[in-house]
C-alpha cells in the first residue's frame, strides 16, 4: 500500500487558502470601488466630473494600470474630460482632442470593447499619425477601450494603459465595462435632468406670460394713471412759465412731480419685464419683504377692480439666495388667485393678508390669505396636481409651477381651509444667508 508523503497535503491547503483569501481581498476591493462610484452618482447628481474622476481613479487602482483616460465623444473628436496617470507619466498628459479619423480615434470610435495586448505590434505596418508616435513614445504595451453606449449610440469611452505588455483579464474588462455602464448612466441622468430643468424654465415663463395677460387690463390703468398725472403736471408747469412774472417755485414742484410720476411708470414696466424674461434659475441675494411689496404694486388694480383691500404683516427678514423672479412668481400667482377668488363673495369684507416671518429651523415664511368663499375638500386634496383648476379659463399649472419652484428652492408649497372661510395659501425656503 502506497503510504502519502508526509507534509504535502498541509502545503496544498495553506496554498488553496492564500489563494482564497487573495481572491477574497480582491473581490472585496472591487466592491469597495463601486461602492465608492455609487457614493459620488449620488452625491454629485448635477456635477460629472467627480463621478468620472472616482471612476477613472478605481479603474487604474484595481487593474494594476499606469493611465486611465475619459472622453466623451463630439464632433470634433473624443474629448479628454478625466484622466489618471502613474508616476513614470507625471509629466506627460493624454491628448485633449482624439480626432475621429485618427488610427486611434477609430480605435475609440468602437462600439464594443478594444483590447491591444500588444500596441506597438499592432500599429506595425499602419501609417501613424502624431497622436500614435506619441503613444509609441510613452511606451504604451497594453490597450484596453471600452465604450459607453446610450441607445446604441456611443457617448465616450473609458481606456486604460499599461506601459507593460500584460493582457487586460476577463474579470478585468468585465469590470471596467460595469465601470464604463455606471458612467453612462450618469450621464444620462444629468442629460434628463438639465432637460427637465429647460423644461421647467420654459413653463414657469409660459405661466408669467399667460399671467401677465390676465393682469394687463389692471396694469393698463395703472400705467395710465401716472401719464395722465404727468401730463397734468406738464401743463401746469406750461402755465406758471406764462405768469408775469413766471411763478418758479409751482414750476418746479409740478415738474418734480411729473418726474415722480415717470419713475412710477418706469417701476411698472420694469417689473413686467422682469418678470416676462426667460432666463435659467438664478441664486442672487433677495429681500423677500422687497419682492413681494414689488408684486402688491404689479396686483394694485387687479385688488382695485375686485373691490379687495391688500393688507401686509411684515416681518424683519434676513437677505437670502435665491431666484427673485421666480420666487415673485410663486408670490404672484397666489396674490392673483386670491384677489380673484373674492370676485364670488356677495357679503363680508374682502380681504387678503400677506404675512411674512421666520418660523422654526430658521426658514422663511410667507403667507397668502383671503376670504373668499373657501376650497371644498375635494379641491384641497388636488389643487395641486396637473392641468386641475376650478377656473373655468384655467391652464391648470399655476400652482403645480409655484410648487416646482419652490420645491427647487428647497421649501415646500401648501394650503388650508380657513374658518369660517377663505383659504391660506403658505410657502417656507430655507432662510440661507446669500
Amino acid at each position: 500500500m502506497n503510504q502519502p508523503e508526509t507534509g504535502k497535503a498541509p502545503a496544498a491547503a495553506h496554498g488553496n487558502s492564500d489563494l482564497q483569501q487573495k481572491e477574497l481581498a480582491e473581490v472585496l476591493r472591487q466592491r469597495a470601488a463601486t461602492s465608492a462610484v455609487l457614493r459620488a452618482i449620488a452625491s454629485s447628481p448635477h456635477d460629472l466630473q467627480p463621478i468620472f474622476d472616482t471612476i477613472i481613479d478605481s479603474a487604474v487602482d484595481l487593474c494594476r494600470a499606469e493611465l486611465g483616460a475619459f472622453r466623451l465623444s463630439e464632433e470634433i473628436g473624443f474629448r479628454l474630460v478625466a484622466s489618471k496617470l502613474s508616476p513614470a507619466l507625471s509629466e506627460m498628459h493624454p491628448r485633449p482632442i482624439l480626432e475621429h479619423g485618427s488610427f486611434v480615434g477609430r480605435l475609440f470610435g468602437s462600439k464594443s470593447p478594444v483590447h491591444i495586448p500588444d500596441f506597438i505590434t499592432h500599429l506595425e505596418g499602419n501609417s501613424l499619425g502624431e497622436a500614435e508616435r506619441e503613444a509609441i513614445s510613452r511606451g504604451v504595451g497594453t490597450l484596453l477601450i471600452v465604450p459607453m453606449l446610450r441607445n446604441d449610440e456611443l457617448i465616450g469611452t473609458l481606456s486604460l494603459s499599461r506601459l507593460r505588455i500584460e493582457p487586460f483579464t476577463e474579470n478585468e474588462i468585465e469590470l471596467v465595462t460595469d465601470f464604463a455602464a455606471q458612467a453612462a448612466i450618469a450621464l444620462e441622468i444629468t442629460r434628463r435632468e438639465r432637460e427637465l430643468r429647460e423644461l421647467q424654465i420654459k413653463l414657469a415663463h409660459t405661466n408669467r406670460v399667460v399671467t401677465m395677460g390676465e393682469l394687463s387690463a389692471s396694469i393698463t390703468h395703472e400705467v395710465n394713471q401716472p401719464i395722465a398725472a404727468a401730463r397734468n403736471n406738464i401743463i401746469a408747469a406750461l402755465h406758471f412759465l406764462d405768469g408775469n412774472p413766471p411763478d418758479l417755485q409751482d414750476v418746479r414742484e409740478a415738474l418734480a412731480a411729473a418726474v415722480k410720476d415717470a419713475d412710477r411708470v418706469g417701476a411698472i414696466v420694469g417689473r413686467m419685464r422682469a418678470l416676462m424674461q426667460k432666463a435659467s434659475l438664478r441664486s442672487d441675494p433677495v429681500d423677500m419683504n422687497e419682492a413681494l411689496q414689488e408684486v402688491i404694486e404689479l396686483t394694485r388694480g387687479e385688488a382695485l377692480k375686485n373691490g379687495v383691500s391688500v393688507k401686509t404683516q411684515f416681518a424683519s427678514l434676513p437677505i437670502i439666495a435665491g431666484d427673485r423672479v421666480q420666487l415673485q412668481q410663486v408670490a404672484l400667482n397666489l396674490i392673483l388667485n386670491a384677489l380673484q377668488a373674492m370676485s364670488a363673495v356677495s357679503e363680508g369684507a374682502r380681504q387678503v393678508i400677506i404675512t411674512t416671518r421666520q418660523i422654526e429651523l430658521n426658514d422663511l415664511y410667507v403667507g397668502v390669505q383671503d376670504t373668499g368663499p373657501g376650497l371644498s375638500p375635494e379641491t384641497l386634496s388636488r389643487l395641486f396636481e396637473p392641468f386641475y383648476t376650478t377656473k373655468p379659463n384655467g391652464m391648470g399649472m399655476g400652482l403645480t409651477i409655484c410648487r416646482s419652484i419652490v420645491e427647487s428652492h428647497g421649501g415646500r408649497l401648501w394650503v388650508s381651509a380657513c374658518q369660517p372661510h377663505g383659504a391660506l395659501f403658505q410657502f417656507a425656503i430655507p432662510a440661507q444667508l446669500s
